[in-house]
């Protein structure tokens, strides 16, 4: 089971925008029961990055995380997402991180 962070600055609209492209893309992909996102704020993420495999952000993020960073903004924006999804789907296939 893979974690996934969801950050955007205030962990409410704009996370659930990209949350809903994600799971689509993720779903396609197989990954469907594989994972769990929390959605959270900006200023939440280097305390909860401890306890998630990645974070996916809409913002920019600080400089050190305990965890990867993927860009959300194509996913957003509609942007060319492909560096973003191929990077999100090469942490859902890597192996699973040991939790703080």
């Amino acid at each position: 089971m893979k974690h996934i962070l969801m950050a955007c600055g205030t962990g409410i609209c704009t996370s659930s925008a990209v949350r809903e492209r994600v799971r689509k893309l993720l779903d396609a992909h197989g990954y469907t029961g594989f994972y769990d996102v929390t959605q959270c704020k900006m200023a939440d993420v280097p305390a909860l990055s401890k306890t998630h495999d990645f974070v996916i952000a809409t913002c920019m993020m600080p400089g050190t995380l305990d965890c990867p960073y993927v860009n959300g903004v194509p996913f957003l924006t509609g942007a060319d997402a492909t560096q973003s999804e191929k990077m999100l789907l090469a942490l859902m296939s890597a192996p699973e991180r040991i939790s703080a």
